[in-house]
């Protein structure tokens, strides 16, 4: 049922890069929340305070997140995988260009912050039905040979959404003042989500659906089925925990790698917001590079071996990285945020595999996104918020280290506890309940 070369990469390429365009839309919301939110719509005496409400109405984009996931698995695992991630891309693109053309509090006050809420929750929900779709179609056309190798490619989307976003940023950043940026600048980077917009709904319409998907389908004809929510909740909460368990680390500590970095130099080391940008682009191209690389590696060895390699690594990571950005040498600050994107990949990469083979066909596109998504809220969504207030608090950067190894720690546990998935058949439409490793 895998489909020929040529097909299957026309499949990846539509996928990832419509995941690089709604990535980029992402992204760009989080780093202009450290780097311009505060100062438009959040005006404060005292900037870590403006950054904290400008990262409260990021974090709200995450709680919107899992309710995204539930809409899209259900229609997804009932309608098809190609339906629904173009309707999550649109909503994405609209919800972005949309922040481009907010006016700022100076102009229309307390609706702005709020406007720019709606909007974000609108991104959330999108985002929330991206993720499932983009990689099970993938996996959902490859063979299980080479799995974890072709499902990585959409998961490097995500880094290269954040290299276009930081790129474009950066840019805007070099050739305009501060207060150009400020004032008006910041808006191309928004507006320009309409081109990209239109050049991934070209290629996403032009790709076909899953046959594992329409095999599922076919089988299930004139039977009366529970809703894929319901299934998952009952029969296969094991696998949605694992999910979960699993993410903690990899979401937390990407967002502190390049979310919070940005506030901790700029409000902390006192460097040009110029260094944490070109070096958060430096580590996501290296990023980008090593994603596919660590996926062929998991088709190997296994997802568990390399899923656990990369939570130990980060949490030790965590304990050295504040020390490299503390020497205010780009050198350094840009090494510390490479490696740390390079053990993150090591968990990333497999994760697209890992998480579609641990459910059925009926139930993948619910269950995946579920547990991916309400990790996000538990990590992602506050790990920028957490590491800001420990930082306030404490004017130390290592009560976030041990932070990051916490998170590492719960993750460590749920992959140990997984059962191997590396070969397993996707064909199956209503697989045996999740055992724990022994």
């Amino acid at each position: 049922m895998a489909a020929t070369q040529g097909s299957l990469r026309r499949i990846i390429g539509a996928s990832m890069i419509g995941t690089t365009v709604e990535w980029y839309d992402f992204f760009l919301y989080t780093s202009a929340s450290t780097l311009v939110f505060n100062k438009v719509f959040f005006p404060t005496s005292d900037p870590l305070n403006g950054t904290l409400l400008a990262l409260t109405t990021y974090a709200l984009g995450f709680v919107a997140r899992p309710l995204g996931g539930l809409v899209f698995g259900h229609f997804g695992d009932r309608l098809g995988r190609k339906r629904l991630l173009v309707v999550s891309l649109l909503m994405m693109g609209a919800s972005t260009f949309l922040i481009g053309l907010l006016p700022g509090y100076a102009t229309i006050g307390v609706a702005a912050p709020i406007l720019l809420t709606v909007l974000r929750l609108v991104q959330g929900f999108a985002i929330g039905g991206e993720w499932g779709g983009a990689v099970l179609i993938v996996s959902e056309h490859g063979s299980a040979e080479r799995r974890g190798f072709w499902s990585s490619w959409p998961q490097a989307g995500v880094p290269a959404g954040n290299l276009l976003a930081t790129g474009v940023l950066a840019i805007l950043a070099a050739v305009q003042s501060d207060a150009a940026f400020v004032a008006w600048g910041w808006r191309i980077a928004f507006l320009l989500s309409a081109v990209l917009v239109l050049v991934g709904l070209w290629i996403r319409l032009s790709i076909s659906e899953s046959p594992v998907f329409l095999e599922a389908q076919r089988k299930s004809e004139g039977t009366a089925e529970r809703a894929p929510i319901v299934r998952v909740i009952r029969e296969h909460w094991r696998e949605v925990l694992v999910a979960l368990g699993a993410r903690l680390a990899e979401n937390a500590s990407y967002y502190v790698i390049t979310g919070f970095v940005l506030v901790y130099l700029t409000e902390a080391v006192k460097v040009p917001r110029s260094v944490g940008l070109n070096a958060v682009l430096i580590g996501s191209a290296v990023h980008l590079v090593t994603i596919p690389l660590w996926g062929a590696l998991s088709d190997r060895i296994g997802r568990r071996p390399l899923y656990l390699f990369g939570a130990i690594g980060i949490g030790v990571w965590g304990f050295l990285f504040f020390g490299m950005l503390d020497t205010r040498s780009f050198g350094m600050i840009a090494l510390g945020v490479t490696l740390g994107l390079l053990l993150h990949g090591a968990m990333y990469a497999p994760q697209a595999a890992f998480f579609a083979e641990l459910f059925g066909t009926r139930v993948r596109y619910s269950g995946a996104s579920i547990g991916y998504q309400l990790a996000s809220v538990a990590a992602g969504a506050v790990a920028p918020l957490i590491a800001t207030a420990l930082l306030k608090g404490t004017g130390s950067a290592w009560p976030i280290s041990l932070y990051v190894a916490g998170m590492c720690l719960v993750t460590v546990v749920a992959v140990a506890l997984a059962r191997e998935t590396r070969g397993v058949s996707l064909v199956s439409s209503d697989p045996a309940p999740m055992r724990l490793a022994g």
